[in-house]
């Protein structure tokens, strides 16, 4: 994006240019303001930021003292050195063109006015048609200056485009309301209103012939809330229904956090509960007890997007439902996991062993599965034949030979096991060890020279010992096979594009070396800071990173997560305390011992590499 130079010299600020500039949140708004704006004249583009309150005066001296010493750069080239957001600029510049700001957030749009650009059009360019007034369509963009995206809003409508300003994000989150995945035919909030009779009649004829409701809107916004999640990187969505005559809210989570996406009213609430459960082929007619099952979403352009789905009874005689995104993604690599070096040699070697039990813990939706696969992938090399048992199959690679648990037919896991036994394998990798059965045929796989890989729900490693020993395992036997075990958690990484950085001062890295578990002070806490001057600071200053958001982050700040690991491997102290049936505080005190690194302290390594930050890491690590 390019934009005008500043003027030089920077005039008194006029008090109308400050509050000139709003978002308009109505068509009657949006056409006075424009012609206010009109007649405004033109504005500097130092003042029209100034004006818009995105930068300070100081700042504004400071970027004009800068282009004085270098003509060529542009202002906002400047400005963005200096810390302000590219969002920011683009609001600065179109106040500084003349080009009315909306606020999406207070609009009302119209299916009409909607289809005067197609759906691929407006997801592509990130721009939306909000109002047609007579041959003048305004659309609403964030970068004023894409002139390819506005000659294809040109060439896609016989109107005269007229732009009009609004943040990206704002505009995304229309464009994903309004608009389905690759279809053409938006939906309004007006349509679903005039539309609420009508999803009754559907719901009723449903119970009898489900394919009734194929065609209707309830089927449409069902598609379209599945479609919005997966586009978020979603990987679970929440309907949550209020009883009497609340409404229903609907919630994703991204990267682990909960965030509300959709507030539903009460008339729908029935027909999109009953519309997920036709998708997942369930009983309409049953609300007293859970149900599973799964949806095989086709979206436009691409594969089909398998949902794992429970219903469930709630208080007040409305029913829950949870979808779990099961994204078929390919496998990392172990060096994508984000294992520290020491950790990830040491793994290495764990996994080229011939035979033994290698156990990876951790809570649901910590990565375990995505971390076994990685390991798989690094086995998967043609030379070994590989069988894995899941529920369900999250991840295909070739080259595996992968079975889905079917306990309704009698295939669990401990019978898949047992039939791998005798279909030649090298390596197993088993979804979850999760009763004495599992737990008994997985020891009896590695102790007859295979490689065997599981998960198990445990907080920590050592805690993995004491719970297999309870599943009633022999302590010799698990001592004998066992290689190691991989405790991990997953952690919010800050968005690379707008983090802040910030210095660290003794007093915070004594407070990470309390967290370490080395005290505030004393040798091994001046020890380790002085270490952490050297490896990561310079000058001796430690730079840390926080939180600010953006439109990439969508204003949070983080953006994607990371593994925090600690690994055990099974030396021979911690076979014999598992021999004596140690207790996990003693395995865990020997496992310091011997160096291995915790949770917390693989998390505070991440916090000085800025990849993360302190409260994210104590939000998923105790110790």
């Amino acid at each position: 994006m390019s934009e005008p130079h500043a003027q030089r010299a920077l005039k008194p600020r006029e008090s109308s240019f400050a509050t000139a500039y709003v978002a308009a949140g109505s068509p009657a708004e949006l056409c006075q303001l424009a012609v206010d704006l009109r007649h405004r004249g033109p504005v500097p583009l130092g003042e029209a930021l100034l004006a818009a309150g995105v930068i300070t005066e100081a700042q504004l001296e400071q970027a004009l003292e800068a282009q004085q010493a270098n003509p060529s750069l542009l202002l906002g080239a400047v400005l963005r050195r200096h810390g302000v957001a590219e969002e920011a600029i683009r609001a600065g510049i179109a106040f500084h063109l003349g080009v009315p700001a909306v606020n999406l957030h207070n609009w009302k749009l119209e299916p009409v006015v909607l289809s005067q650009l197609p759906a691929t059009v407006a997801r592509k360019y990130r721009m939306l048609p909000i109002w047609q007034e007579g041959n003048s369509l305004y659309v609403a963009m964030s970068d004023i200056l894409d002139h390819d995206a506005r000659d294809a809003a040109g060439v896609n409508t016989p109107l005269t485009v007229e732009p009009v300003y609004a943040p990206d994000t704002e505009i995304q989150w229309m464009l994903d309301r309004y608009y389905l995945a690759g279809v053409t035919t938006p939906v309004s909030d007006e349509d679903l209103e005039r539309n609420i009779e009508r999803y009754a009649e559907d719901v009723h004829a449903a119970l009898s012939d489900p394919a009734a409701v194929t065609d209707n809107v309830i089927v449409r916004l069902a598609d379209q809330i599945i479609a919005e999640a997966y586009r978020e990187r979603a990987s679970d969505i929440h309907i949550e229904p209020l009883a009497g005559q609340g409404k229903t809210l609907v919630r994703v989570r991204i990267d682990g956090e909960m965030f509300v996406r959709r507030s539903i009213p009460t008339a729908y609430r029935d027909a999109l509960v009953s519309r997920f459960k036709v998708m997942a082929n369930l009983n309409l007619a049953q609300h007293r007890i859970p149900q599973d099952g799964k949806i095989l979403f086709r979206k436009t352009g691409g594969e089909p997007i398998e949902l794992r789905v429970a219903v469930l009874p709630t208080a007040g005689g409305v029913e829950d439902v949870v979808l779990r995104i099961l994204d078929n993604a390919s496998a990392l690599k172990l060096s994508e996991l984000g294992l520290a070096g020491s950790a990830e040699d040491e793994l290495r070697r764990l996994i080229e062993q011939p035979y033994g039990i290698l156990l990876v813990c951790g809570p649901t939706g910590s990565g375990k599965t995505t971390t076994l696969h990685a390991v798989l992938h690094h086995l998967n090399d043609g030379s070994r034949k590989i069988w894995t048992v899941e529920n369900p199959v999250e991840i295909t690679q070739p080259g595996l030979r992968q079975v889905q648990v079917n306990p309704a037919a009698g295939l669990t896991f401990s019978r898949a096991l047992r039939a791998f036994l005798r279909a030649d394998p090298d390596v197993i990798m088993i979804g979850e060890i999760r009763d004495a059965e599992t737990a008994n045929a997985a020891l009896e796989a590695s102790l007859t020279g295979h490689l065997v890989l599981s998960t198990l729900h445990t907080n920590n490693a050592p805690e993995s010992v004491v719970r297999l020993l309870q599943m009633g395992m022999s302590p010799v036997n698990f001592a004998d096979a066992l290689l190691g075990i991989l405790a991990q958690r997953l952690v919010r990484c800050l968005c690379r594009r707008c983090r802040e950085p910030v210095d660290a001062d003794d007093n915070v890295l004594a407070r990470l070396a309390h967290e370490c578990g080395l005290g505030d002070h004393g040798p091994d806490a001046e020890g380790q800071i002085a270490a952490w001057r050297e490896t990561y600071g310079k000058d001796g200053r430690v730079t840390l990173y926080q939180p600010r958001g953006c439109t990439r982050c969508a204003g949070t700040g983080y953006k994607g997560r990371i593994g925090l690991f600690e690994l055990l491997p099974a030396s021979d102290e911690v076979k014999r305390m598992i021999i004596e049936a140690a207790p996990a505080a003693d395995l865990f005190e020997l496992a310091l011992e011997q160096g291995m690194t915790t949770l917390k302290q693989d998390g505070i390594d991440k916090i000085l590499q800025g990849v993360t930050d302190l409260s994210q890491v104590l939000a998923v690590s105790r110790r």
